[in-house]
């Protein structure tokens, strides 16, 4: 049985978009896909989904080989693994030499360099390109993937079904209608401040005080939950001290991803920066309004080409600025993409 593998060390959002390259060369192939990704949330977003078989984590691909155990384990695991096909999806062509000591010849790669962007090209888009793509070795080709619309799409286990239903009772949570909101991102806890150049996902907490007011307006019962890992608390705190409005819930401190998944599923909507959460909201079918910063939403728009996203883009001096969008403008949309939910 030939076994695919895909390396792709990005984000979180960019490994949520990329599970669609996985799914169609599990459908392809016929057997699970082998992945190398990074981060410690790689593991818990990527087993429980269909077609996805060994995981192999690499948390950097830039130091030297001979200086790093952890990329030497790599590629012993690939060696005892065996050659086969391969699918590279970085851009940067950081650790592509990994699979060439691990004996994954070039002609048995499809390298994401070599395949020209088409003009708006979303990721979504280009993953199902690579899907068809065949490394030159592997003759005869496999037959073509199904055809599918341009979008992710992630199936929840029944174990994150039964964990998240076990959280929304121990804080009693179960029963309600919940927005959530994700205002949080990496580069937020990279720096001591917060509003600098460098964070460019930042939106003052202010705003965000103005918008949850909004929705509390609207969905007066309704349980608002200001969503993030740890280190996005701190930032949560205040931005709920500036809504100043009850039955808001600062749940950054317990939210692993095994619960955060079907949490977003079940969300009436999602109001976020652009970062993974709405994608993964997006993939879910969950209305989302996401708020960009410099990055191009036609390659980036959560979930894929025709999810139920809002996309928010604002401009500060004739520059692409997310301190551009008025919470009016977040409000408004918000508004609009969930009219049917109300």
């Amino acid at each position: 049985m030939v076994r695919p593998l895909v390396m792709r060390c990005g984000a979180f959002g960019d490994m949520v978009l990329v599970t669609t390259l996985i799914q169609q060369l599990h459908a392809r192939f016929g057997a699970p896909v082998d992945v190398i990704a990074s981060g410690g949330w790689a593991r818990p977003l990527l087993a429980p989904r269909r077609g996805v078989g060994e995981i192999y984590t690499l948390r950097s691909r830039r130091k030297p080989f001979w200086l790093d155990r952890e990329q030497q384990r790599l590629v012993q695991a690939l060696q005892a693994r065996g050659a086969g096909p391969a699918w590279y999806c970085d851009g940067g062509g950081h650790g592509r030499s990994l699979l060439r000591r691990a004996g994954i010849t070039d002609d048995l790669v499809c390298d994401t360099r070599d395949l020209p962007w088409l003009p708006g090209e979303h990721f979504v888009e280009r993953w199902l390109r690579m899907a068809a793509l065949t490394p030159p070795a592997l003759q005869p080709p496999p037959p073509p993937p199904p055809a599918r619309a341009a979008n992710a799409e992630l199936d929840l286990s029944a174990s994150e079904q039964l964990a998240c239903e076990a959280w929304l009772a121990r804080r009693g949570l179960a029963g309600r209608t919940l927005v959530g909101f994700q205002a949080g991102n990496k580069r937020t806890m990279r720096g001591f401040f917060r509003r600098r150049a460098s964070n460019t996902k930042y939106w003052p907490e202010s705003h965000w005080g103005e918008v949850l007011r909004g929705v509390r307006t609207a969905l007066p019962s309704a349980a608002l939950l200001l969503l993030g890992v740890r280190e996005e608390y701190a930032l949560n705190e205040d931005i709920k001290k500036a809504a100043g409005i009850d039955d808001l819930h600062n749940v950054a401190d317990d939210l692993p991803i095994p619960v955060l998944l079907p949490l977003l599923g079940r969300c009436h909507s999602l109001v976020s920066v652009d970062t993974g959460p709405a994608h993964v909201a997006a993939a879910l079918g969950c209305p989302t309004v996401t708020l960009f910063g410099v990055a191009d939403p036609k390659r980036f728009r959560p979930g894929g080409v025709d999810t139920p996203v809002a996309v928010l883009t604002g401009s500060v001096h004739g520059k692409t600025n997310i301190l551009g969008i008025a919470p009016a403008t977040v409000l408004d949309a918000w508004w609009r993409l969930t009219s049917s939910r109300r």
